[in-house]
């Protein structure tokens, strides 16, 4: 199947709200200066032909990836919020910032596979950013806590990706590749930093959340 070159990016109301969402949430957490955008992962590796079934099934697993990098997008924000230290609140920010290119990279690809990101991005980034301000009310270590379990479960949700695209997919796989590195790093960071065990059943709870986000965002 041939791929369309991407073309200059359109930006659609749902964009614009969660452009509009992150801007006042900077302000309010205090972000400053301008990002540079690291280079787009795939762009060292050839389109290679794809079945119709194997475009629907990759288009499936990089709009997952991207409502989930949405939800990052506000759970950063809110523990950034919420966080007491100062040097926790920069690190908040400084990971959102590559949350940005994860988020940045599946919209890449998803145009280049011809499909649509989620149409629940309002939902994910609004329910994402309740769960960051709860996690943030119990104190730093808790917060900390919360985010290195959802970089785990995040890295290992990346490697079930993984082994379901084909390794000719050097495009997707090398965006996944790079994903799966920084949620990792941000995990040790996190840990580093004194992030506190979270229990079993919170662990369980938010697994099975993520499952729900999963299962809807593959097909909406």
């Amino acid at each position: 199947m041939s791929h369309k070159p991407a073309t200059a990016r359109k930006y659609s109301p749902v964009d614009k709200l969660l452009m509009k969402a992150d801007a006042l949430l900077a302000d309010l957490a205090g972000a400053d200066g301008v990002r540079e955008e690291r280079a787009y992962p795939a762009a060292g590796h050839e389109p290679v032909k794809l079945d119709e079934a194997e475009r629907r099934h990759i288009a499936g697993l990089m709009r997952v990836n991207h409502a989930g990098e949405i939800a990052a997008q506000a759970l950063y924000k809110a523990q950034a919020l919420t966080a007491r230290q100062a040097t926790l609140k920069q690190a908040m920010r400084e990971s959102a910032e590559e949350e940005i290119d994860h988020l940045n990279w599946c919209e890449r690809r998803l145009r280049e596979l011809d499909d649509h990101t989620t149409y629940l991005a309002p939902f994910w980034y609004a329910g994402s950013f309740a769960i960051g301000l709860a996690a943030g009310i119990f104190g730093d270590k808790w917060n900390l806590g919360f985010l290195a379990e959802t970089e785990h479960q995040v890295a290992r949700h990346l490697d079930s990706h993984l082994a379901q695209i084909p390794e000719r997919d050097r495009r997707s796989r090398a965006i996944l590749e790079q994903m799966r590195a920084d949620e990792l790093q941000h995990a040790g960071k996190a840990e580093t930093a004194g992030a506190r065990a979270l229990p079993g059943g919170l662990k369980r709870l938010m697994n099975l959340s993520s499952k729900v986000m999963t299962k809807t965002a593959y097909r909406i």
